[in-house]
This record gives structure tokens, sequence and C-alpha cells, in this order.
């Protein structure tokens, strides 16, 4: 075999690598993009790893090969979420004043909540992404621990500009997300609707208003 002939091999060989490589990851964002598409319109209680294949022609075994069970399907989703989320956050990181950065992380956090109900559900509430994690004995919750480092490195910077004083950094960033994820859990388990608040429709923006004012005076 002459050398040009033996580096056309390796060309040819490498070419066929990098084009199944390709297409093994244009099938799982096939699958994972179905299976976010039924999620929304079935709810994910009533999605089966059976719906997710036949939804692109594919068979279970095929869904099989990229993902051991639902609950690894659903840690995919929760991670896109949490790269969506965590991309418009980052982006707030252009604001200088940290404490109008931290005002408006609220409302990008409330908006992508309000938005997108059946990934904050999988996102925040459901259990079967912690579940995954804990089959696979992997200790961290990566994407949680990115947003809230964001959280928390806003709230350090408002401290050392004078904001919060005689406030815990750690305790004072868990009750800030606890309170926006009060309201939105609130909102998309539509509980609002059915407790006699006076203009339902607007309240998380009101009790959203009415924290900042809050948050403004510590």
């Amino acid at each position: 075999m002459n050398i040009v002939h033996f580096l056309c091999t390796e060309i040819d060989f490498m070419g066929t690598i990098e084009r199944k490589a390709r297409e093994k990851e244009e099938l799982k964002a096939l699958i994972l993009k179905a299976a976010r598409k039924l999620f929304v319109e079935k709810g994910i209680g009533q999605t089966t790893i059976r719906n997710i294949a036949d939804s692109i022609d594919y068979s279970i075994g095929t869904v099989y090969v990229y993902f051991r069970d639902k609950n690894e399907i659903l840690h995919a989703l929760h991670t896109q979420g949490f790269v969506d989320l965590g991309g418009q956050l980052k982006v707030l990181f252009n604001v200088k004043d940290p404490m109008e950065r931290l005002k408006a992380m609220g409302k990008v956090y409330i908006t992508y909540g309000l938005n997108n109900p059946e990934m904050y559900d999988l996102m925040f509430i459901l259990k079967a992404p912690m579940e995954f994690l804990e089959t696979i004995q992997k200790d961290e919750w990566d994407e949680g621990k990115a947003s809230f480092d964001s959280l928390r490195t806003t709230v350090k910077q408002c401290m050392d500009a004078g904001h919060f004083k005689g406030h815990k950094l750690d305790p004072l960033c868990f009750l800030i997300w606890s309170c926006i994820h009060g309201m939105c859990s609130l909102e998309i388990g539509s509980r609002t609707k059915n407790a006699n608040i006076k203009n339902p429709e607007n309240i998380v923006t009101d009790a959203y208003d009415e924290f900042l004012i809050i948050i403004s005076n510590l």
C-alpha cells in the first residue's frame, strides 16, 4: 500500500467515525425532543418509553441504547432546562449593580417557570432526576449547584455593596430562592386561582413587586 492510498484510507476511516458519532448525537437529540414534546402534551406521568419510540418511528430497543430508563431521559431534559435558564441568568451578569441584577434574576426565573411549566416541574419538583443521580452514585447536583452559585455570587456582591447587613449569606440565598420558587410552584399548580385571591391573574407579578420592596429595605 503506497502512502497516498494509506492516507486516503485513514481519512475515510476517521470520516466514518465522525459521521457515526454525529448520527448518534442526532438520534439522541431526536429522542429528547420527542420526549419533551410528549411530556408537554400528555404529561410526564403518562409518557412511556414506548410512546417516545413510536413518536420517532424507532424501536423501544433503540431508545434503550441511548437511555437506560425514563429517569435518565428525565434527567437529560432537566439538564437541558438548566442550560436554558442558566444561559439567561448568565447574561444578567452584564448588569454591574448587583441589587438590580438580583431583581432581574428573579423576574427571569419567574418568567422561565411560568412559560415552561412542565420543564419547571421536572427541574425543581419531580424526584425522578434526583433518583437518577442516586442510581449512578453521584452525590452533587451540578445543575442546581450552578444556578445557586449564580444567586450566591450576586447576593454576596450585594452584601459587599452594603445591602443585607446582619444577614447570613447562604440562608438568605435559600430564603430568596424559596420565596420565588413558591410563587412559581403555586401558580403552576393552579393554586392561586382557587385561593380567594383578588386578581389572581396578576398575583405572581404583584407578589414579586412586594418581595422586591422587602429585600430593598433589608
